[in-house]
């Protein structure tokens, strides 16, 4: 009996020791990884922050596109673009990254397509997390729209902002391929299948839905507007006339919130997160 309790002890103590062994394994491995992830930059390609900064920034700037590409450039003398898709990301990284705490989305656009716009404006509306954009030269139509997603809307006094409108504007080719004997064929299975080909004139039904379209869009632009910045739709249809302003009187306009510049930005999360002003550290 004695000699079976001593074997019992025994297989007790190797466990014990096979356990500890494995747990300070695992451990070690969990540093090292952790340290490797750090080292390799492995995990710079998932979280936003560097541990430092706390405030992930997305730019708006160039064509606003729903996805890489779709301007149909590519290589080095592509445009500039922001993509809605690559701002999706971005918002979602930041709202997965434990470090971030807010999101700055810096404006220079001219606009792009509405759809891209609009759904960045729903994304910003959408996030949790308190978000500032700064207009900088230029934010206007689908720029603009997709600004007034942001919880807060700074501008430098010199900003051009606005252009609520759209256009379905282009160039008629038809006198051009006359001068030089190109006819445009129409081959279509519906009357308006091909109305607005620049290579043929206009027809008068032709103008009239465009501009039914137009009136359709312009509308919904005043209506998201107005919701995002929170005013009557008919204070906004009344300046939505296609022109853009200074930041000043966008700012009479109610069109944005404020004039400033990045220590503006920084002062606004400052308060928002209730924290130094020192402590707020944008991911540049």
């Amino acid at each position: 009996m004695e000699i079976m309790k001593t074997l019992r002890q025994e297989i007790v103590t190797i466990l014990l020791w096979v356990a500890a062994i494995l747990i300070v394994f695992a451990l070690g491995l969990q540093i090292f990884g952790s340290w490797y992830d750090e080292w390799s930059g492995f995990n710079g390609s998932f979280l936003l922050s560097d541990g430092y900064c706390n405030i992930a920034v997305i730019p708006i700037v160039g064509d606003i596109v729903a996805y890489n590409g779709a301007s149909g450039y590519v290589g080095e003398d592509a445009p500039i673009t922001t993509s809605a898709g690559d701002v999706r990301a971005t918002v979602q990284a930041a709202q997965d990254d434990p470090n971030i705490r807010g999101i700055f989305a810096p404006i220079d656009s001219y606009g792009g397509t509405p759809v891209a716009s609009e759904v960045i404006a729903n994304l910003f509306k959408a996030s949790s997390m308190p978000i500032a954009a700064l207009i900088g030269e230029v934010g206007t139509s689908g720029a603009y729209l997709a600004a007034t997603g942001a919880d807060v809307i700074f501008a430098s006094p010199f900003s051009d902002i606005g252009s609520i409108g759209m256009t379905m504007s282009y160039l008629d080719n038809t006198e051009q391929n006359a001068e030089n004997g190109i006819r445009y064929i129409s081959l279509v299975s519906a009357q308006f299948k091909d109305y607005g080909t620049p290579d043929k004139s206009l027809t008068a039904a032709e103008r009239a839905l465009l501009e039914r379209d137009l009136k359709i869009y312009h509308e919904q632009f005043v209506k998201e507007v107005a919701e995002n910045r929170n005013l009557p739709v008919e204070e906004v249809a009344k300046i939505a006339d296609g022109s853009s302003m200074p930041a000043s009187l966008a700012l009479e306009n109610k069109l944005i919130d404020a004039l400033g510049n990045e220590e503006t930005v920084r002062a606004w999360f400052a308060e928002q997160l209730k924290m130094p002003i020192v402590e707020v550290v944008f991911c540049e």
